[in-house]
């Protein structure tokens, strides 16, 4: 019967945010290093920029981005970014590891160079934290073998069929199993990370950072099952996906950027636009010189005001609205101009439970 018990529990068994583990000083570092990697070809633009806007913001960690390679850092679906350091470079910088990695999706997960690096991270004693479909990148390093993990709904049977030897938890936002630690779809990037500002500088901190970019929460409760298509309920907007894929022309928008621009208000309005398969977003700034965010990360711009070939404008960036919320906005701005099946099938791909 004991066994029986346990058994339930740990089938049914939904981590919480406490279970992320407490930040630990290994090298007596002022503040833990955290880098966000992403891989050239291919790197999804929300997984990579909310972590990186959410850390930054919490004054806590000395906060670098990495790319497997020296160039520019392609985002999936749209933006260019350029990174801190490659990971070569990473290593020279810190050859006792990073204390966290955070791992996002990216269009190459077997990338050898990725996963090389990751497993050494590991190997190192960083904690690493993978993104929606990141889960597949560490899964490759081995570092998920014989523990607890999530990723995006869409590819759960695919992890359960080539990683057998983990444990995959659905209906979850995220799972902390020790030093490595797993988020559900798109946008379980923020309470993910928002867990890990409580770990590394406590609840306080973790508070004011959600107050900062309006979350008013960052529990693991989630069900990852109402974003399957589903006769009834949200079929119609995988089928709006195809039938935008194959009669309609992308439609090229421009959001404009400046130094200081807001990343995570930039990454949710630019993905969200560009998931509708309906249009392209490019970011237009006044001249081609790459520029800084709020929070340091480095954009390299696609058009420049004034080019011939500059994009139908979308409304400038709700900079005065708290980042959380340009999702929502981006989201309604898609359902006004391409209807309300195709804004669903945008939170559908991001695993938003919000958008109704």
């Amino acid at each position: 019967m004991r066994k029986l018990i346990y058994l339930l529990l740990l089938v049914g068994h939904v981590a919480t945010a406490g279970e992320v583990p407490a930040y630990q000083d290994r090298f007596g570092r002022a503040m833990p290093v955290v880098a966000v990697v992403g891989e050239n070809s291919g790197t999804e633009l929300t997984d990579f920029v909310i972590p990186y806007g959410v850390l930054a913001r919490s004054g806590a960690v000395q906060l670098l981005s990495v790319a497997t390679k020296a160039g520019p850092l392609s985002m999936r679906p749209t933006l260019t970014l350029q990174a801190d350091a490659t990971t070569a470079e990473f290593d020279q910088r810190y050859p006792q590891g990073a204390d966290y990695v955070i791992v996002p999706a990216v269009s190459r997960p077997a990338d050898t160079t990725l996963v090389a690096w990751v497993a050494a991270q590991g190997a190192k004693g960083a904690t690493v934290v993978s993104i929606c479909d990141g889960a597949l990148v560490v899964a490759n390093a081995g570092l998920f073998k014989g523990r607890r993990a999530t990723g995006h709904w869409a590819t759960e049977s695919y992890r359960k069929e080539h990683y057998p030897d983990t444990q995959w938890i659905s209906n979850t936002r995220y799972v902390a199993d020790g030093k490595v630690i797993s988020s559900a779809g798109v946008s379980a990037s923020m309470p993910i990370t928002l867990a890990l500002v409580e770990a590394i500088a406590g609840r306080e901190r973790a508070d004011d950072v959600a107050r900062q970019v309006g979350v008013d929460g960052w529990s693991t409760e989630h069900d990852s099952d109402i974003f399957r298509p589903r006769l009834g309920t949200n079929l119609s907007a995988y089928i709006a996906g195809y039938t935008n894929h194959w009669f309609h022309s992308l439609d090229n928008l421009g959001v404009a950027v400046a130094p200081g621009v807001d990343e995570i208000t930039l990454a949710y309005t630019a993905d969200a636009w560009s998931r509708s398969q309906r249009s392209k977003v490019y970011t237009v700034a006044a001249s081609a010189e790459p520029l800084r965010t709020r929070s340091g990360l480095t954009i390299v711009p696609d058009r420049v005001q004034g080019a011939a070939d500059l994009p139908e404008l979308l409304p400038p960036l709700a900079e005065a609205t708290l980042p959380n919320k340009a999702l929502d906005l981006a989201l309604a701005g898609v359902a006004q101009r391409y209807g309300r099946s195709t804004a669903k099938l945008v939170a559908l791909e991001f695993e938003y439970p919000s958008y109704h």
